[in-house]
């Protein structure tokens, strides 16, 4: 080994041991970094089928920061209703599982805002519907433990109900995966996920689903970090902040086809909903 890449190693290597300093001390020690997952929201996370490894615009986002970190990452799956309890819990240290930020869930945690997402329609290719308000009185399919069913609600209200039509009826799912089975074997008439999820949706069965109308709702997605680790948010923000600025946020973006979802900057806790 020649001596500047003897300096170059022992650069990198104080380097990697500085950021892993900025960790909180209950993680510094361990390094390993503790995140719960539900691979089920591709192409934010998802199994990939091909050789089951967990996959997704999250999964880059969080391998490259904790690579940044000096850490590795133990990655446990769980359903999205137990994301917040993991959380809550101390079983996970934060959460970027596709999750939103919402006014609602800010009680104990913060949100370092990374995406935009908004809540949009989708059916099958050949559904009479054109516009959203041909959904009134129809069965809408979603997540259950989302924020969904709500917006769904809300929309209905203003859309249909003001204009004296039936109400949507909202069907809970599973999760994305289930929900779209269901919209396959006709049990609903239309569904909902983020607007950042149904391009990947298409291309995976192409020909299949069409979106009608644009997103309904506007709002971000964030890492969930809890209040009182207010070091931990600062580390992570800082990190994030420094992927957005040499581009390597934009190509983790890009690879999954969401460049259009970019923010210029974290935001904290930036959603209105």
């Amino acid at each position: 080994m020649t001596a500047m890449r003897r300096a170059l190693l022992i650069a990198c290597l104080a380097l990697a041991a500085s950021r892993a300093a900025a960790l909180p001390e209950e993680i510094r020690p361990r390094g390993t970094l503790r995140l719960a997952v539900n691979a089920t929201y591709a192409p934010m996370e998802y199994r990939d089928p091909e050789t089951n490894t967990l996959k997704g615009l999250d999964i880059d986002l969080a391998a490259e920061m904790a690579k940044r970190l000096g850490v590795g990452i133990a990655w446990s799956e769980v359903p999205f209703a137990e994301l917040i309890l993991s959380l809550q819990s101390g079983r996970s240290d934060f959460v970027i599982s596709g999750i939103s930020d919402r006014a609602s869930r800010r009680d104990k945690a913060d949100f370092i805002d990374y995406l935009t997402t908004g809540a949009q329609f989708f059916v099958l290719a050949g559904s009479p519907a054109q516009v959203p308000a041909d959904l009134c009185g129809k069965r809408i399919g979603t997540t259950r433990s989302t924020s969904f069913p709500a917006q769904i609600e809300e929309w209905s209200a203003k859309t249909c109900a003001t204009a004296g039509r039936p109400p949507a009826i909202v069907a809970p799912g599973e999760n994305s995966i289930d929900v779209r089975n269901q919209l396959k074997q006709g049990r609903i008439d239309a569904a909902v996920q983020g607007s950042e999820t149904l391009p990947y949706a298409q291309g995976l069965e192409a020909g299949r689903y069409r979106v009608v109308g644009a997103p309904f709702t506007n709002g971000y997605q964030g890492i969930m970090v809890r209040k009182e680790d207010a070091a931990l948010r600062e580390t992570l923000t800082a990190t994030l902040r420094a992927m957005i600025a040499d581009g390597t946020y934009g190509t983790i973006l890009a690879r999954y086809g969401l460049s259009a979802n970019a923010v210029p900057e974290p935001l904290l806790n930036a959603s209105d909903q």
